[in-house]
């Protein structure tokens, strides 16, 4: 499995037990969609290596506890520690109306209101304390800022975001 067909669920930030378990930290606003998982990917130097899941549960609100078969021991744990896990695109649940993943608009087209069309969605930059679409026109990029209060709509049909940026953003980037 690529990392490319995969999405981030969390990473192991510290044991639980004498007896291997970790706890994860959960990259969701969901944590009990992935409570009774079978089986998960850990990255390990350049792979990621599946693991099957013996118990989960949930602790403490966005952490979930696991018990990973094969890793029965402290130090077992130890070597899985700050360890990303990942599972398969395929298993997302499926978002409705304006709602979207990051990689999944990455190529829409972006149009705003009062401009007209802006460009291409190459990436998302979340980096920074406010995530922003990176988009490709003319040769330069342009960065918008991915709010709510921007977004008119989403388009998955025709790959277009609609969006209503504030006044003369575009035009900063665009020189014009």
């Amino acid at each position: 499995m690529r990392k490319e067909d995969c999405f981030y669920l969390g990473k192991i930030v510290k044991k639980y037990s004498f007896k291997g378990e970790v706890l994860v930290k959960l990259d969701t606003d969901e944590p009990e969609l992935y409570e009774n998982l079978e089986s998960v990917f850990i990255a390990l130097g350049n792979n990621l290596v599946p693991f099957f899941i013996d118990t989960s549960s949930l602790h403490k609100s966005s952490l979930l506890r696991l018990k990973l078969e094969d890793v029965d021991s402290e130090a077992d744990a130890d070597a899985l520690l700050q360890s990303e896990l990942y599972l398969p695109l395929e298993m997302l649940p499926e978002l409705k109306g304006d709602q979207f993943y990051y990689h999944e608009v990455i190529g829409f087209e972006m149009e705003d209101v009062n401009y007209g069309k802006v460009g291409i969605i190459k990436g998302i930059n979340d980096a920074a304390s406010q995530p922003l679409f990176e988009v490709e026109s003319e040769g330069k990029e342009i960065l918008i800022p991915l709010n709510d209060e921007l977004i008119i709509k989403v388009d998955r049909k025709a790959k277009k975001i609609l969006v209503e940026t504030p006044e003369g953003l575009i035009d900063l980037y665009l020189g014009s």
